[in-house]
């Protein structure tokens, strides 16, 4: 491929995918490169649900983000033929008021006036008979809140970019490149591409990538193993019905944070956020012991009894995390025509949509109407120009 492209993508799960999409609806010529066949599940874009949710308690400053992604996914519903990738739910943020969940996710309501409720324990089970938080705790509700859908929303990206022209290169692998007068000239297994410009999209793969491509990032990522499960109510199915059962995230005492939703046919999901289990994006241990089963049935135990039937599925997915768990949306500090794209520290998906978008803004204008210096890669302190 002698012709150089405007824009180089390297990985397409939710962000490169989402990428290459806005690029190539403004008409740039676009390639994108995974060394899979996205979308897979192998790296941190799958598992066939995801949250989002408005009330951010990670911090205010993501609420802006979260909003222009809420239109952007009904924007890419229609523009794929009115295919449904949101289903909204109601989220909940349960646990005692002091802690960070529940006093964050406030702290995010106020600031922006977003709709919301307080529900003391009592009444939460009340309302929501799939849940038994304990007397101490409180449920932070959120109307907007529900579920995307990360496997077709994928497809729906690169079917799209694809659509308008982009080049979408699978199972193809990026071995080196060399910074050139046209550009950056990408190596693969059997070819050479050329781009004026390069996103770095490729997620748990992103340190290592540009690392081996002598470009590598003054921070530290850290890829995270993490496990979730999915399973049969043991009785009252219509409790955990998306029409009864809010997506939740819960805060325990200890600081464990877990997460459900709701059975939309393939069993009840829990997952814990934040599992601490380090990991090589190449190497990954997808064996999920005796141990890690037993955290999750005691969790369904104590919170959400009558989930706790039949194991119908479990699986392994990645985070990579930042040392502050704050995205990385910036040009390379030593390569200015590299984007970087990721990691996302385990909540990114949901913002997948406005920051395909972002890059689209900063590939062809230079600049973003939304502030990005809280994700800049400078925060970490240790960057030479």
């Amino acid at each position: 491929m002698s012709t150089p492209f405007d824009v180089a993508i390297v990985g397409l799960g939710a962000m490169g995918s989402s990428a290459a999409y806005h690029l190539a609806r403004r008409g740039q010529r676009v390639v994108g490169i995974d060394r899979f066949s996205p979308p897979h599940a192998l790296g941190s874009s799958h598992g066939r649900s995801r949250m989002i949710r408005e009330a951010y308690y990670e911090h205010p400053l993501y609420v802006p983000l979260v909003q222009r992604a809420f239109a952007l996914w009904g924007e890419l519903e229609r523009a794929a033929g009115d295919r449904p990738f949101f289903m909204r739910t109601g989220g909940l943020m349960i646990g005692e008021a002091s802690g960070a969940l529940v006093s964050g996710t406030l702290a995010s309501a106020t600031a922006h006036h977003l709709q919301h409720e307080v529900i003391e324990a009592r009444d939460l089970h009340r309302r929501y008979p799939a849940f038994a938080p304990l007397d101490e705790m409180v449920g932070v509700l959120e109307h907007r809140a529900g579920i995307l859908l990360p496997e077709p929303i994928i497809q729906a990206h690169l079917e799209l970019a694809e659509h308008h022209g982009a080049t979408l290169l699978r199972d193809v692998q990026v071995h080196g490149w060399d910074r050139t007068a046209d550009g950056i000239e990408i190596r693969t297994g059997g070819e050479t591409i050329v781009a004026r410009q390069v996103v770095v999209a490729a997620g748990p793969w992103t340190g290592q990538l540009l690392a081996d491509l002598a470009l590598p990032l003054p921070l530290p990522l850290a890829v995270e193993r993490q496990v979730i499960h999915w399973f049969d109510p043991v009785r009252f199915p219509e409790y955990f019905e998306p029409q009864r059962m809010p997506v939740s995230i819960w805060e325990l005492e200890n600081g464990t944070l877990f997460y459900t939703k709701p059975d939309l046919g393939d069993g009840v999901k829990i997952g814990i956020h934040h599992s601490g289990l380090t990991a090589n994006a190449d190497a990954v241990d997808r064996t999920i012991s005796e141990a890690e089963d037993a955290l999750i049935y005691d969790l369904l135990r104590r919170f959400v009894p009558f989930a706790k039937g039949h194991m119908r599925e479990r699986a392994v997915c990645l985070y990579t995390n930042t040392p502050d768990a704050h995205f990385v949306v910036d040009r390379h500090p030593q390569a200015q025509e590299v984007l970087v794209l990721s990691p996302c520290s385990g909540h990114g998906f949901k913002f997948a949509s406005v920051l395909g978008e972002i890059a689209a803004d900063l590939v062809t204008t230079g600049s973003s109407a939304f502030d990005l210096s809280p994700f800049a890669i400078a925060r970490f302190g240790g960057v030479s120009e």
